[in-house]
């Protein structure tokens, strides 16, 4: 059987333009595979199972047991980080252990050699609003995206985003002592808008929009916010979100994304030592 090539192509391409569109909602981008029937769902066909998402068609056969609900998933990282941020706030205020002094981010003791401030800092917080807010807001987008990306690539997502808001707070205050785990937030902001809009969610409808830039005017209006620091981490998150969802949609193997994304880690460890060193401004 010969087939033109125009109308060949033109078949292919509009497979591809439905082959991550929702089987029950055609008009919806898909963001998993049912793990028993195999077909693309969106985010409302979603419901969690022991192992994967099931679709309701699959859910109403009730051959397997399906936990709906926040039984559904053990945010353990997310929660640990939590942890992580109060117990470090507790050491600063004991007497006598300076956690700021010895951890936060300051260019010119990056430049000596004290690398390990690009991450610590992401830990440490000016004062109890700051860490309420912060773990916060850890706390309410971390579980999801833990769940959506699982531990390892939603580790590397916030240690990554911690880095991208270490390098824009050297690259625009290089003199300037920064603390706070704003950068990896913005960094969740970031991974949760691509994962929302890869599977169909309008971050408008949901408020996630609203917060954003809400939160993106406090940056820009209180002098006192670090915006390098939340710029960079936000970008950082954009773009670590788009690896892992271009990966999924590609089903690549996971690894691809993984490696993508340590990479990217890796360069702005350098570019922050390098801005640390030779400052730009």
């Amino acid at each position: 059987m010969v087939v033109n090539g125009n109308v060949a192509g033109m078949t292919t391409q509009a497979n591809a333009e439905t082959a991550f569109n929702c089987y029950r909602h055609g008009d919806r981008r898909a963001g998993v595979i049912c793990q028993r029937c195999d077909r693309p769902i969106c985010a409302d066909c979603m419901h969690a199972a022991s192992v994967g998402f099931h679709c309701p068609q699959c859910l109403a056969t009730k051959s397997q047991r399906v936990v709906v609900g926040p039984l559904a998933f053990n945010p353990v990282l997310t929660s640990v980080l939590v942890g992580i941020n109060v117990v470090v706030w507790l050491l600063l205020n004991l007497e006598g252990f300076n956690v700021f002094n010895n951890f936060a981010l300051w260019g010119p003791l990056v430049a000596l050699g004290e690398w390990y401030r690009l991450v610590t800092a992401g830990f440490l917080h000016d004062g109890v609003f700051h860490l309420a807010f912060n773990g916060f807001a850890l706390w309410v987008m971390g579980r999801p995206l833990e769940q959506f990306l699982g531990r390892f690539n939603f580790a590397a997502l916030y240690f990554v985003s911690i880095l991208g808001g270490s390098f824009g707070a050297l690259l625009l205050q290089p003199e300037a002592a920064v603390v706070g785990a704003s950068g990896g937030i913005f960094g969740l902001f970031g991974a949760m808008v691509i994962a929302q809009r890869s599977v169909g969610i309008s971050i408008w409808s949901n408020g996630l929009g609203p917060i954003l830039v809400f939160n993106l005017v406090l940056t820009f209006a209180v002098g006192s916010i670090s915006v390098g620091g939340h710029i960079g981490g936000l970008l950082a998150g954009l773009l670590v979100g788009y690896a892992y969802v271009q990966a999924k949609q590609a089903q690549r193997p996971p690894w691809i994304a993984v490696v993508q994304v340590i990479s990217f880690g890796v360069c702005l460890f350098f570019l922050s030592v390098l801005v640390a060193s030779k400052p730009v401004f």
